[in-house]
């Protein structure tokens, strides 16, 4: 039962992750970002954990930016027409994806500053 469960999930991901890089620009250019900072990183990586980090920060604006994606979307089926509190929740969805990308952009700053012994 857990296995059919497991393998169910892992389509429906993989169905929403297809869906959404294909058709969705901003995730489309993040998934492109951590495809090429999954070879980069290993060059800029202090270390292993460093590198670990750097790629889990990327993950995570892709993780958050799915979730933006979702909130608009499910806010454009409900009604079409300017909202403020719908606006204002799109807005949010927004700003937590800025969030996640200033956290990617400071750790990756970091590991670069590490590895050209500027701290």
């Amino acid at each position: 039962m857990a296995v059919k469960r497991l393998y169910s999930a892992t389509v429906n991901s993989l169905r929403g992750f297809g869906y959404g890089v294909r058709r969705e620009p901003a995730l489309r250019e993040e998934t492109i970002t951590l495809a090429l900072a999954l070879p980069f990183g290993l060059l800029v990586a202090p270390s292993p954990a460093w590198y670990v980090a750097m790629i889990g920060a990327l993950l995570v604006v892709l993780a958050v930016e799915f979730l933006n994606t979702a909130i608009e979307k499910l806010a454009d089926y409900i009604t079409r027409e300017q909202h403020l509190e719908i606006r204002r929740i799109k807005d949010f969805g927004s700003a937590a994806v800025f969030c996640a990308i200033s956290l990617a952009g400071l750790i990756w700053l970091a590991a670069i500053a590490i590895r050209c012994g500027l701290i």
